[in-house]
C-alpha cells in the first residue's frame, strides 16, 4: 500500500503523535492536536537527517572493509569474508537512502490539509473514545494484557480501532493500514500479533452490527393485536 497516500501520511502522523497522548482525560483541542502534528512532522524530519549520517557511516565501512581485504587479508577466504560484509554494508546504506529519499516528499505532503484534517480526526476518535477502544482490543487479546504490549503495537491497535468504530473505515482497509505501518515500525512478530488481534476484533465487531440488524421477533402484545 503506498505510503504517500494522503490518509496513509495521515495515519503515521497520528501513530506517531499517539506517544503524545497521556491519558484520556487529557485536552483535546484543536490547538494542542496541532502542536502533536506538528511534532511528529518535526520528528519525521529528525528521522530524514539520522537516515542519512547512518547511511554515510555504513558506505565508509563498506570501503574500509574493502581497502583491508585489498590490503591486509592473506587468505582468499578472508577477502570473500570482507567483500560480503562491504556489499551487504552498502546494501543497507543504499535502503537507508531510499526510505530518506522518500520522506522529504511525505513531509511535504504531511502539511496539506487534507492529511492533517485526518490526522486530527483520528488522533480526537482515539482521545475520545480511548476506554472504549481499549475494551475492544483488551476483548480480543489472547494470554495477553493490554498495558503489558508494546506501545508501538498498542498505538497500532486503537488506530486501526477507531478507524473501524467511529470513523466508518471499512475493516479490511484498517487492518491493512495498520499492518502496512507496523511493517516500518514494530518488528515481524509485532505486525503478526497486530493483525491477528485486529481480525479477532473485526470478528466481534461484524457479529455485532448483523445483532442490530437482525428482525426481532415480535412481542405478545403485537401477536394480541393482531389476533385482536
Amino acid at each position: 500500500m503506498p505510503r504517500l497516500q494522503p490518509r496513509s501520511i495521515a495515519r503515521e502522523l497520528a501513530l506517531l503523535a499517539q506517544s503524545q497522548l497521556r491519558l484520556k482525560s487529557d485536552k483535546l483541542d484543536r490547538q494542542s492536536l496541532e502542536q502533536l502534528v506538528s511534532t511528529s512532522i518535526r520528528a519525521l524530519i529528525g528521522e530524514v537527517q539520522e537516515s542519512l549520517e547512518v547511511a554515510a557511516a555504513e558506505v565508509q565501512r563498506a570501503q574500509d572493509r574493502l581497502l583491508t581485504s585489498a590490503t591486509r587479508t592473506t587468505t582468499v577466504e578472508g577477502a570473500k569474508a570482507m567483500t560480503a560484509e562491504a556489499i551487504a554494508l552498502t546494501q543497507a546504506a543504499i535502503n537507508r537512502l531510499g526510505s530518506a529519499l522518500e520522506l522529504p516528499q511525505f513531509v511535504q505532503m504531511a502539511e496539506r490539509d487534507e492529511v492533517r484534517q485526518y490526522a486530527l480526526t483520528l488522533l480526537s476518535a482515539i482521545g475520545n473514545y480511548r476506554e472504549a477502544i481499549d475494551e475492544r482490543i483488551s476483548a480480543a487479546l489472547v494470554d495477553w494484557q493490554l498495558h503489558r504490549l508494546a506501545r508501538i503495537d498498542r498505538d497500532l491497535l486503537r488506530l486501526a480501532v477507531a478507524e473501524m468504530v467511529y470513523l466508518g473505515v471499512p475493516v479490511r482497509v484498517a487492518i491493512d493500514e495498520a499492518v502496512e505501518l507496523g511493517k516500518r515500525y514494530s518488528d515481524e512478530n509485532g505486525y503478526r500479533f497486530v493483525n491477528g488481534v485486529l481480525r479477532r476484533a473485526s470478528d466481534r465487531l461484524k457479529t455485532e452490527q448483523k445483532a442490530d440488524v437482525a428482525p426481532h421477533a415480535p412481542t405478545d402484545s403485537a401477536d394480541e393485536s393482531k389476533v385482536g
